[in-house]
């Protein structure tokens, strides 16, 4: 199920639900320390591993194989981190049809596997990730420590190896001048809020990522669960933000204004699409404009720079691409 093109559970403010796993194999250095002809071996044996997996077709891609438009547009549907998009020598990618399972090969971990869906699906993600890793596990030796647990080349990562993370649309609280109160509170609780493409990267469109930090001392199940009740508290609070603010009819007219420049505008870069696509965004959700949130979802997908080139199969100027994306979303307006 292809993220950006379906409403999952609370799909109002939650975008999507990530739950990536950090492996390393026993018999290698981990990737800092191999050159390129190695990574290549540990990326074919992992393939090798998953050659008869049968719930999801994988497939293998080379990515020192395929384009730089390409690469970066995997980064630009969270596919992939976009470190992983700039460097290929050595590297693959396994990747579902549906783009919901992505396995990065010698990334900064050998392995790591990534499931992703829509709305808030933290159990059956883990679940996903977690039969893929016993897959590769009964054929491959990890690198586990009995005290310590999974080894990865950051400490960080130590213990579970599991990241879990939501993406949250939050304008409302963001309106509300809530968001630094709100990630300070998070943080006491084992948790991190970042941009949508994670440490280090900047808020575009109020989408945040909210994620786990504490990967050691502490079960998958314990993280899973403290992750989905403060989820489920941020989407109430929200909720409760949207619900005093569609009632300031200048923030009504923004929705409207918004509205009219999507459905009319000759240009429109990536930076105004975001914006506008989430005061509109907000609007759907609340019953004020007429068009399925996930649409507007998978036009602020499918509609960035790496993304519209691969669609064109050519590399656009920047002032064709702004043309083109206006024309797309005209007519996914109409």
């Amino acid at each position: 199920m292809t993220w950006y093109k379906n409403k999952g559970n609370e799909g109002d403010v939650v975008l999507s639900t990530r739950v990536r796993l950090a492996r390393n194999l026993e018999d290698y250095p981990f990737p800092i320390r191999l050159d390129a002809r190695e990574k290549q071996e540990v990326s074919l044996l992992v393939g090798e591993a998953l050659s008869d997996y049968k719930d999801k077709n994988l497939k293998y891609i080379d990515m020192s194989q395929i384009s730089p438009a390409q690469a970066v547009s995997y980064a630009e549907k969270h596919l992939i981190s976009p470190e992983f998009a700039y460097e290929g020598t050595g590297r693959a990618l396994l990747l579902s049809d549906e783009e919901d399972i992505s396995i990065m090969l010698c990334e900064e971990d050998h392995i790591r596997i990534q499931v992703i869906l829509p709305g808030l699906s933290l159990d059956e993600a883990f679940s996903q990730a977690d039969t893929i890793d016993t897959v590769i596990e009964n054929r491959l030796n990890y690198a586990f420590n009995d005290s310590i647990g999974y080894l990865t080349q950051c400490p960080t990562n130590l213990g579970t190896g599991m990241r879990a993370s939501v993406m949250l649309h939050l304008p409302a609280l963001r309106k509300k001048g809530a968001m630094r109160s709100l990630s300070a509170t998070v943080a006491k609780l084992g948790l991190t809020l970042r941009g949508s493409y994670g440490e280090g990267s900047e808020i575009s469109g109020d989408i945040y990522q909210l994620s786990n930090q504490v990967t050691l001392g502490i079960s998958e199940k314990a993280a899973l669960q403290n992750l989905t009740s403060i989820a489920m508290q941020i989407v109430s609070q929200e909720r409760q933000a949207r619900a005093a603010l569609i009632k300031d009819e200048d923030f009504i007219d923004k929705i409207y204004r918004s509205w009219g420049i999507l459905r009319s505008a000759y240009k429109l870069t990536s930076q105004e699409l975001t914006n506008l696509i989430s005061y509109v965004r907000m609007g759907a959700a609340n019953g004020i404009i007429d068009v399925p949130a996930e649409k507007l979802t998978q036009m602020f997908i499918e509609l960035q720079p790496a993304t519209i080139n691969v669609a064109e199969g050519k590399n656009l100027s920047q002032n064709e691409r702004d043309i083109l994306r206006a024309e797309k979303v005209r007519k996914e307006l109409e």
